[in-house]
């Protein structure tokens, strides 16, 4: 058997576990819950990896003996350069392969979605995150702490500012919006007072104000321009992210990929996607396009792979395999214990 390797891609929601060889073939792949050190603490991250480095074995057949080159994992809240040592630090000590690298999802995200070694990707889901690299090496990423360090938008964000606008346009502080029947309307309430009314006694679940991000962008979209203001700040935002991880590498002059992907961004909707395209070929002219359409798992293993030196028809086998796969997201996760 060629070289193996573990790829991991761990984002706040789930984690994507494959195990493969150096020729590009898929041996496993389980998924299971969150690995953010972010959400269960470093030890939880280890937990939860471990169990599902485990099963990942088990389904590749490997005996307990057979050793794995390399793991590639890649974790959402390896956001600092301390927090990324410490993780690599523990990681490497579970022995799970003879080497290890450690850094940031959004990388295997970025990678899944471009073989240039020039690439910028800006990631909105619920919420946001860039990172850039350069061909020689150099990387730019943001603190992406949330509030705290400057960050804006994504779907929880872009949920509760439809609220706020909704409420302040009925009310008469803002301006009128069709956000204010709209949203009414989405809880099955007489008008926004009601919702928020509802919100704060309890009757309605706070957690269903992130319904709101589809609502906004069909508001958006027929017109209402308090709305589209607001889808607007989302697209500055975007840009902005990648006006500076791409200045920073100094790539807005040269031939890069800029990557999209999240929730958000990969729903293309029109009255975003296409500010964020226009204005990243005006401020980038050779900026190549792409909104990711593979699970960044597929990035995961291919930067496996690179640290393997593979052939690159290795690569396309593996997306062919990662296709079968997962077709969609409803992958089934493995059943793990008590990980918090």
């Amino acid at each position: 058997m060629s070289g193996l390797y573990l790829a991991v891609d761990g984002g706040n929601s789930k984690t994507d576990v494959v195990l493969g060889t150096a020729d590009g073939h898929v041996l496993g792949f389980v998924r299971g819950p969150t690995t953010s050190p972010h959400s269960i603490g470093p030890a939880g991250t280890l937990r939860v990896l471990d169990e599902l480095i485990t099963a990942v074995r088990a389904e590749a057949g490997l005996a307990p003996t057979e050793a794995i080159d390399v793991a590639a994992v890649y974790l959402a809240g390896a956001d600092l350069p301390v927090e990324v040592e410490r993780l690599h630090a523990a990681i490497s000590g579970r022995a799970w392969s003879r080497a290890t690298i450690v850094d940031n999802d959004c990388f295997a995200l970025m990678r899944a979605g471009t073989s240039l070694p020039d690439a910028v990707a800006v990631v909105c889901g619920a919420g946001t995150n860039c990172v850039g690299r350069a061909a020689d090496g150099r990387t730019a990423r943001f603190v992406a702490l949330g509030p705290i360090s400057g960050d804006w938008g994504g779907g929880h964000d872009l949920a509760e500012h439809t609220l706020r606008l909704a409420a302040r346009g009925e009310d008469g502080r803002g301006e009128p919006t069709a956000l204010s029947a709209a949203v009414a309307a989405h809880f099955d309430r007489a008008d926004v007072e009601q919702v928020s009314i509802g919100l704060h006694l309890g009757e309605i679940d706070p957690l269903r104000i992130r319904e709101l991000a589809p609502l906004l962008f069909a508001v958006a979209t027929a017109g209402d321009a308090v709305a589209d203001g607001l889808v607007r700040r989302q697209a500055e935002e975007i840009l902005g992210q990648h006006r500076v991880a791409a200045g920073r590498l100094g790539l807005l002059g040269v031939r890069h990929a800029l990557v999209l992907g999240g929730g958000v961004l990969h729903a293309r909707h029109p009255v975003l996607h296409d500010r964020v395209v226009a204005g990243a070929h005006a401020q980038a002219p050779l900026a190549e396009i792409g909104v990711l359409d593979s699970p960044p798992a597929v990035g995961a293993a291919l930067l496996a792979l690179d640290a393997l030196g593979c052939h690159p028809a290795a690569e396309q086998r593996l997306r062919a395999s990662m296709r079968r796969l997962v077709p969609t997201t409803a992958v089934p996760a493995v059943a793990l214990g008590n990980v918090g």
